[in-house]
């Protein structure tokens, strides 16, 4: 079971070591058991139930640590 976070759907398909756009088509391929969830197609952000699902279903190895918060780029800081 995983801990109550959430994660954008680039930080999961960096988790899963994968491209955005096949975790992208991997997650379209979902789309009806994460509507389930409450996830919205567009959603950019998982949790609970549905980030649970995903992280079963494709394998997908949580780290006990929070993820690190994204980083601006250098012009917009």
């Amino acid at each position: 079971m995983i801990m109550k976070q959430s994660y954008s759907k680039s930080e999961l398909a960096e988790l899963a070591d994968v491209s955005y756009s096949t975790f992208y088509r991997y997650l379209q391929s979902r789309r009806r058991q994460l509507t389930k969830f409450g996830c919205k197609a567009k959603a950019k952000i998982l949790r609970g139930k549905a980030l649970d699902y995903v992280c079963r279903d494709y394998g997908i190895t949580l780290p006990e640590d929070p993820p690190e918060p994204l980083r601006k780029h250098i012009k917009f800081v």
